[in-house]
């Protein structure tokens, strides 16, 4: 598995060697000590699962109280998936780094506590799987508005339009008023 640091080291981008043939393909998405070896958590918590049509938009989503570090990939169709620093003390406070996952690149995303989290769907329809490294904490979930100025993420947004978002996200406070890391 290649494992390399985004502009942000503290995220990684994962890809894993695929062996295909004319049946499909087989790939490792994880191994206790490769990831070890990287750094990586080998130690996880949750698995989750969710799937989306083309133009939603979930995140940026963070949990202050026991942060979650998550290891994203996508099994079915792409999306831009986005890491944000919200840890105040951080040289990289404040910026954000993105990547397209999909089922043809097979890349995965290794996003750290204390960086919120978010991706948009590019396919017609994406099945978005992670895992995580502590358990949802619903009281200490929060969101940061995805499309603040104060950060400019640069979403693929050409040929979608408006991005289709939960309530919580379309609510969600800017960078200037968001609860952060220390």
């Amino acid at each position: 598995m290649k494992v390399e640091a985004l502009a942000i080291p503290e995220v990684k981008r994962l890809t894993p060697k695929v062996f295909g043939d004319d049946r499909g393909f087989f790939l490792e998405s994880f191994n206790a000590r490769v990831f070890a070896e990287a750094g990586l958590p080998t130690d996880w918590r949750q698995d989750n699962h969710s799937r989306s049509q083309r133009g939603v938009l979930r995140g940026l989503h963070y949990q202050l109280v026991e942060p979650q570090g998550k290891l994203v990939r996508v099994t079915r169709g792409a999306v831009f998936d986005v890491a944000v620093d919200i840890r105040r003390s951080s040289p990289s406070f404040g910026q954000w780094v993105g990547a397209e996952l999909s089922d043809v690149n097979q890349a995965m995303l290794y996003v750290p506590p204390g960086f919120a989290h978010g991706f948009l769907v590019l396919s017609d329809v994406a099945d978005f799987c992670y895992k995580c490294t502590t358990i949802w904490n619903q009281p200490s979930d929060r969101s940061l508005r995805w499309n603040d100025p104060d950060i400019g993420i640069d979403w693929p947004l050409d040929g979608i339009g408006a991005p289709s978002l939960a309530a919580k996200d379309a609510a969600a406070p800017g960078f200037k008023e968001a609860e952060m890391f220390a």
